[in-house]
């Protein structure tokens, strides 16, 4: 072979492998949970200035005023559509049902290949909405609020780890992957002032001082 065609083939060998390990690094735990790109910390610390400070109260609070999960397209309803976008290599079946795939949860950094041990995390939880403005809505807006994916609001996590969050805001849970942190709260500040929520003074101050790093 020709000295020319042989380093021709070399480069188209070599960027082969890099296109590889390119999609090999979208595939990768980093990249599995697909929610959307939450604000900057900047943006969020300007957003949380801004954000009413306020008691909290659950008077009245019933999940069942946050209708969910409601189809999406198709027989897809909202849960099958966040395990769909935020797993790898998932198989559903002709009732959008995931048969197969792997998901990696950001909160624990473990990873599952059965839906049955995922849950879909609301961030900034029901009951949360409720208590810090929600109670006030129209059952249609919280509806959107519930089935929300267009915000950072939805990710398919570990089933016992959302369970152990349940309706508690950052002053009293985080994910503890650490790494998470600051996704996590930009998240939570970027759904908080989308909907025009108010947060207590332990949760801003946590917000605050978690921000104050990234």
């Amino acid at each position: 072979m020709p000295k020319v065609y042989a380093r021709r083939r070399l480069s188209l060998v070599a960027a082969f492998a890099g296109l590889i390990a390119l999609a090999g690094l979208f595939n990768g735990p980093a990249a599995s949970a697909a929610l959307p790109t939450p604000v900057s910390a900047a943006t969020a610390r300007t957003y949380l200035a801004s954000l009413t400070v306020a008691t909290e109260d659950r008077t009245g609070y019933d999940r069942d005023l946050f209708p969910h999960w409601i189809t999406i397209s198709g027989t897809c309803n909202t849960r099958e559509t966040v395990l769909k976008r935020d797993g790898t290599n998932v198989v559903t079946s002709s009732a959008c049902a995931a048969t197969s795939g792997s998901w990696y949860s950001v909160y624990d950094g473990a990873t599952w290949t059965a839906a049955s041990d995922l849950d879909i995390d609301h961030l900034v939880p029901l009951a949360e909405a409720w208590d810090s403005g929600a109670d006030s809505w129209t059952t249609a807006r919280r509806q959107a609020f519930a089935n929300d994916l267009t915000r950072p609001q939805l990710i398919a996590v570990t089933d016992n780890v959302n369970q152990s969050k349940s309706d508690q805001d950052p002053a009293e849970w985080m994910p503890s992957r650490t790494a998470y942190a600051c996704t996590y709260v930009r998240a939570w500040v970027q759904v908080k002032y989308y909907y025009d929520l108010s947060v207590d003074s332990a949760e801003k101050s946590k917000l605050t001082s978690v921000l104050s790093g990234c």
